[in-house]
């Protein structure tokens, strides 16, 4: 006869290689919290609609609460042979508290058990990640303020393209961070739905008050579906999708950090703690931090790539292959939050070189697009402008001279409108404060878009 809690219609006992290869306790043991407060959340309903009493569901909480302490302080013994953390805490109430607590588990399967646990952990660390995310947007404003006035390069095809500020490309990771922040902050809608009273798939007999569950665990809605309810996990793709999409942005702004410390662009150097050496070579400073956040993209990538795999033919409803979805998932929010709480405290450190960054916004051709807007605004067609500025760019390049560094008269020659002015509105910081429209690099604009940024993380921490 099985000796498992749901071992009645079996005749002999599972093999030991069975439990181990069908054991989750490994990982899922750290849900240890989530599964006392919603156990403990049940019971309180429980004895709200009276299928245990207020005694019964006393002794139960405080055996719930005294195996959360043990559990906390490393007093609590794990095995294979009871699978999971439900079975764990279960077996050692029964053992704490004797049959009382064997009353828990009415209205209730391990299928909305584990619903309910993965839930309350993810909106757990979802709540977290975006604080942390304010945390690394506070980051790149910091650096956008203090490097207004700082002008480079702006790349197109990793081509210098057009001077820009510093501040405004950094600020784009900002936009880029606020719509991460977006997506969790909407994510958290679909993740806090209470599935717990669906049981194993069809609900119970019981004259249960799922509503006052929820109330007790602060969902603000009850999911309505019991069969939708236990085999859901779209909420844990979605989340998924947006770790993946916040990790995009991260190995751009890593890529960006690795070529700007290096010594053919020399823009930036970063902070020696958070860089490493060569075993060999004596003078090398490798962006490791960089490099690895860069790497660990890949495995966010690969978390969902895991989980829609994983449910992509998984039938109605629940199914053993769904014990899969935690490590993956676990091991995502483990390694985004990694990554937001290093680069949060590594950006404001990095050390710009604002001098390499205006030498290399001086080269390159960067004011042709603005010597046709010049030429533009004076009534020439742009197409035709276009054409003049690259046949400048052109005898330019035959000279190796940049298009500031050609006389009047031979930037007439190419088009008798163009007068003295030109060489101001070729210099970096005119072409940039001339763009005014909404967005672009204008000093004035990026200016405008910090103090909104310290206005939204300023709203985001009062609420």
């Amino acid at each position: 006869m099985s000796e498992k809690a749901w071992g009645g219609r079996f005749s002999e006992k599972t093999a030991q290689s069975v439990e181990l290869f069908t054991s989750s306790i490994a990982f899922d043991k750290r849900l240890y919290a989530y599964d006392i407060m919603g156990s403990i959340a049940h019971c309180r309903m429980l004895a709200k609609v009276g299928i245990i009493t207020r005694r019964e569901a006393d002794a139960i909480v405080n055996g719930l609460e005294k195996i959360r302490q043990d559990i906390d302080e490393g007093r609590f013994e794990y095995s294979h042979r009871l699978e999971d953390i439900h079975m764990h805490i279960e077996d050692r109430l029964t053992r704490d508290i004797g049959d009382v607590a064997r009353k828990l588990h009415t209205a209730r399967s391990r299928n909305d058990q584990i619903a309910l646990d993965v839930r309350l952990y993810l909106r757990d660390h979802v709540r977290r990640i975006i604080a942390g995310m304010g945390d690394l947007r506070k980051a790149v404003v910091y650096v956008a303020e203090k490097h207004l006035n700082v002008i480079l390069p702006g790349y197109t095809h990793m081509q210098r393209a057009q001077p820009v500020l510093l501040a405004h490309h950094f600020m784009a990771y900002y936009e880029m961070f606020t719509r991460d922040t977006g997506r969790f902050a909407d994510s958290l809608r679909r993740i806090n739905v209470m599935p717990l009273g669906s049981a194993a798939l069809a609900g119970t007999t019981f004259p249960i008050d799922r509503a006052y569950t929820a109330e007790i665990l602060e969902f603000p809605e009850v999911s309505r579906n019991s069969m939708d309810s236990v085999s859901d996990r779209d909420f844990v793709l979605e989340f998924l999708s947006a770790a993946s999409i916040a990790m995009v942005h991260f190995s751009r702004l890593s890529e960006e950090l690795i070529l700007w410390s290096g010594r053919e662009f020399g823009f930036v150097e970063l902070p020696d703690a958070f860089t490493t050496g060569s075993s060999i070579m004596p003078q090398k400073k490798n962006p490791d931090v960089c490099e690895l956040v860069r790497g660990k993209t890949g495995r966010v990538f690969g978390s969902l790539t895991a989980l829609l795999t994983l449910m992509k033919s998984l039938p109605m409803t629940y199914n053993r292959d769904m014990q899969e979805d935690k490590e993956p998932l676990f091991d995502a929010v483990d390694t985004l939050s990694a990554c937001i709480d290093i680069y949060a405290e590594m950006i404001p450190r990095i050390a710009v070189n604002k001098e390499a960054m205006f030498a290399a916004a001086m080269k390159g051709y960067l004011n042709a697009t603005d010597l046709a807007d010049y030429l533009a605004a004076r009534g020439v067609p742009f197409r035709t402008a276009h054409h003049i500025a690259g046949a400048a760019v052109a005898f330019a390049l035959e000279g190796r001279r940049e298009l500031d560094e050609l006389s009047l008269s031979e930037l007439k020659g190419f088009s008798p409108v163009i007068e003295q002015d030109i060489f101001d509105a070729l210099t970096p910081g005119r072409m940039i404060d001339r763009r005014i429209s909404y967005g672009g690099t204008a000093t004035e604009n990026v200016k405008k878009a910090i103090e909104q940024a310290a206005r939204e993380l300023a709203n985001e921490e009062t609420h």
